[in-house]
């Protein structure tokens, strides 16, 4: 291609640019086709496929039509319908100002003072400008509700599957194989979500006789949806109550609630965070009242879990399994921060339905809950809730009090009554303090403290239901309560704190306890850089004790591995261990250890970890020398099954929200959001997991890694949807055979210098040189490439098998043809 200098001048009355081709450094200048650059910005009526961009952020993808100006001759101008405009985010006060044309279908662009509208085809862009002051709040990561995206409909299918096995080096003694699974199997119909979560437990002992022992349960049945012009969720089903004043119990009904994480990332709340201290290969389970919420392996050493989210409520159940059958369990409060409302505002939860057993029976009567808290003032909120059913009520009353740097307060009471079976009418009181604070100067926070004293004849629903049904395991009366998540970091000296306490003490039973401190160090010695000291201590006290503490080192060695010394001390059993870590890529790593325990034994073990593009998958061996061997599992992955396409992918949270990727029926296109990349299968689909909800995600095409034949103009994308959609966005990718060719018509001349070239989906894919010459790219066998001529005419290329490998600069011949 040759450098083109020319000089322009603009016409007043048509806006067109006039070339002066004597500038052009061609031999035939009278083939010249400069039509499509003598208006800046015009676009043929029709219809297109564009990109909407706000203020230089992606909105979306939508078909636009063009039409004649009515302001200016010889310029075409987009029309934008109330839907595309709602999407801007536009305050209501400047909406009713707004102007339309064409039976209020498009907007009239100069009804908005300091809107700009401007096409670029060669993008595939529109880029659109709007005064900040006309649009709602927004930031850098989060778009209002007018932008967000209900996704498209579709099927998912999400599991998680841990296995063990066993094996016994003594005759005596039984090998063990167990299999556990959970999973969510959902339906997307525009906004609803359509969930139904699932468990299922494998258990085989073998020995001289074999025992087998299986079941699968259906969690969960339930659907869902935003409402997002009140920023809340209205879900219908079996549910768990989700109440900042209650504790939680199971129902089937319906809810409707404000949904914190609708709101802007910086007035949301926490989520709950769960540590611990695994002495082996271990799986770790999450559950709440029988329904499993998360479960992992884990190596070796302390562990944090803090992937869970934040619409949690109520107390966690955490079992760590280790590889030689022990089990440690301990309970993990998840009371939010205090709480506080914005001045002014309401947010509120209402709940209507029947408490149900695990098994889908009913176990109760007919209930309505309702509670709200109320933004009085800058400092002040005020809430409050009632629980009523024929034979329970509980009332609370509350109020909260910002103290700017000190933090945040929240003082509640609520009075329960319960009429239970042949017995005396209960009434009690429960008193409860909350306590938030994060200390950014300090590089400290207080995520969660709290106080909470029941009286004894105070009776929670669920307190209440296992009562009254003899037949139920009752777990004992609350008495007090105190917890405290506190995490600090020191930067000058690299080391960070966290410690967790929960002291739980019961009218009818033993107290329980549960402390959890970490320490983590950074230092250098001499030569040796980034040295790694850690230290874990946990102690589990109720019927029993369980305490123990772990003491790490680790040593970096060149490149991205490390050496680590560690002694572990639990119930009498001291250990000291060695560990190699080394990392083989972004995707997968793996660790092998040596331990030697105060009773002699020796045993040895590996663990390793992939994340791979269509599921996440670890594996472990554990030898203890004479006793034992054991191989562990976890696969974790997920089906996206839509009709833009289908394609298996990872996934963390199961059920969740996901971006379908269209990479125009191409294979192999790299895409990535979060976590290592994920190519595009063969139908060009690829399904990125784990997005945000109401926050916006970028999508992004990994240019560095893109097939030699493959092009793509536009690289980043992003979306903001809603909780549990199915977004979909599509790539513009051009894939093909690159040629360089002249072109000739059918009647022996050359294609105009300046003509464009596009392939059948309308996308630009060579402009001609001089003398028919043209670098083509994404040349695909028996597809139409077309130039469009002067006076209305197009001329077709169709490469076969038999000329696309032609020698380059070698003559192709464009057929003549009419629009």
């Amino acid at each position: 291609m040759i450098l083109i200098s020319t000089f322009s001048s603009l016409s007043a009355a048509n806006n067109e640019i006039q070339f002066n081709t004597d500038l052009l450094d061609l031999e035939d200048k009278g083939n010249i086709d400069l039509g499509y650059f003598s208006r800046p910005g015009y676009i043929m009526p029709g219809q297109y496929v564009f990109k909407l961009s706000l203020n230089h952020q992606y909105l979306s993808e939508k078909k636009i039509t063009f039409l004649e100006s009515n302001q200016q001759n010889h310029l075409s101008e987009a029309c934008l319908t109330p839907d595309i405009v709602q999407q801007f985010g536009i305050i209501k006060q400047i909406q009713k100002n707004l102007q339309w044309d064409h039976d209020h279908q498009c907007l009239v662009i100069n009804s908005l003072d300091g809107m700009t509208v401007k096409s670029d085809q060669s993008k595939g862009t529109i880029n659109i400008n709007i005064p900040q002051a006309y649009l709602e709040y927004r930031t850098e990561n989060w778009d209002p509700p007018s932008s967000w995206d209900e996704g498209i409909n579709g099927l998912i299918f999400d599991y998680n599957v841990l296995a063990n096995t066993n094996f016994k080096n003594h005759r005596d003694q039984y090998d063990l194989t167990n299999i556990s699974a959970n999973g969510v199997l959902g339906l997307n119909v525009n906004e609803w979500r359509v969930r139904a979560n699932w468990q299922t437990n494998y258990l085989r002992t073998s020995n001289h006789n074999q025992s087998d022992q299986h079941n699968f349960h259906w969690d969960r049945f339930y659907a869902y949806r935003a409402l997002k012009n009140i920023k809340s969720q209205l879900m219908i089903g079996e549910n768990y109550l989700n109440s900042d004043l209650f504790d939680s119990f199971r129902f089937t009904g319906f809810g409707l609630m404000s949904d914190i994480s609708m709101l802007p990332p910086n007035l949301r709340g926490y989520a709950p965070e769960v540590a611990g201290v695994a002495q082996s290969n271990a799986n770790v389970v999450i559950s709440q009242q029988g329904r499993i919420i998360y479960q992992t392996q884990v190596p070796a050493g302390p562990f944090r879990i803090q992937n869970l989210t934040d619409a949690i409520s109520g107390t966690l159940n955490v079992k760590v399994e280790e590889q030689d059958g022990t089990v440690t369990e301990f309970n993990v409060d998840t009371a939010s921060i205090p709480y506080l409302t914005r001045p002014g505002a309401v947010r509120y939860k209402t709940s209507i339905g029947r408490p149900t057993t695990f098994d889908h029976k009913a176990q109760g009567d007919l209930f309505a809950t309702g509670e709200f808290s109320w933004g009085v003032s800058n400092g002040w909120s005020m809430f409050g809730g009632s629980l009523n059913s024929k034979n329970y009520n509980a009332l609370s009353l509350g109020f909260g009090r910002d103290l700017l740097f000190l933090g945040a307060l929240s003082l509640d009471v609520t009075q329960s009554f319960a009429k239970l079976p042949q017995q005396n009418n209960l009434s009690g009181r429960s008193y409860r303090l909350n306590y938030a604070k994060k200390l950014e100067e300090y590089n400290s926070q207080i995520q969660f403290a709290g106080y909470r004293f029941s009286e004894k004849d105070y009776l929670s629903m669920t307190d209440y239901l296992t009562l009254k049904d003899s037949r139920l395991p009752y777990a004992g009366k609350n008495k007090e309560m105190y917890t405290i998540s506190f995490s600090k970091n020191f930067p000058d000296q690299k080391t960070s704190v966290y410690l967790n306490l929960n002291h739980q003490t019961y009218w009818d039973r033993s107290s329980r306890d549960y402390y959890n401190l970490m320490i983590n160090r950074i230092f250098d010695a001499g030569s040796m850089r980034n040295i790694n000291v850690s230290l874990s201590a946990t102690q589990n006290r109720s019927d029993s004790k369980d305490y123990g503490a772990y003491l790490a080192i680790t040593l970096p060695l060149e490149s991205r591995s490390s050496v680590n010394y560690a002694f572990s001390y639990n119930k009498n059993d001291f250990n000291k261990k060695v560990s190699y870590y080394d990392r083989i890529n972004e995707r997968t790593n793996y660790q092998l250890n040596v331990a030697h325990s105060n009773n002699n034994s020796v045993s040895g073990g590996a663990y390793i970890t992939h994340v791979g593009e269509r599921a996440r998958v670890t594996a472990n061996i554990n030898h203890i020398e004479n006793q034992s061997t054991t191989l562990g599992a976890n696969l974790q992955g997920g089906l996206t099954l839509t009709a833009k396409g289908v394609d298996f992918h990872r996934v963390t949270s199961l059920g969740s929200t996901r971006v379908l990727v269209d990479t125009d029926g191409i294979k192999n296109i790299p895409v990535k959001a979060y976590g290592p990349l994920t190519t595009s299968n063969f139908l060009g689909s690829a399904v990125v997991a784990d997005v945000s909800s109401y926050y916006r995600n970028r999508i992004r095409v990994d240019i560095n890694h893109l097939p030699e034949d493959a092009e793509i103009s536009d690289s980043i994308l992003h979306t903001t949807l809603t909780q549990g959609a199915i977004g979909y966005r599509k790539f513009n990718v051009i894939s093909g055979v690159k040629r360089l060719v002249t072109l000739q018509t059918s009647n022996g001349d050359y294609l105009p210098f300046g003509t464009q070239l596009a392939n059948e989906q309308g996308r630009i894919t060579g402009l001609v040189d001089e003398k028919g010459l043209v670098y083509l790219s994404g040349i695909q066998i028996n597809q139409k490439i077309v130039a469009n001529l002067n006076h209305d005419q197009k001329c077709f290329i169709t490469f076969t098998e038999q000329n696309i490998n032609i020698d380059e600069g070698q003559t192709v011949v464009c057929e003549l043809g009419h629009k």
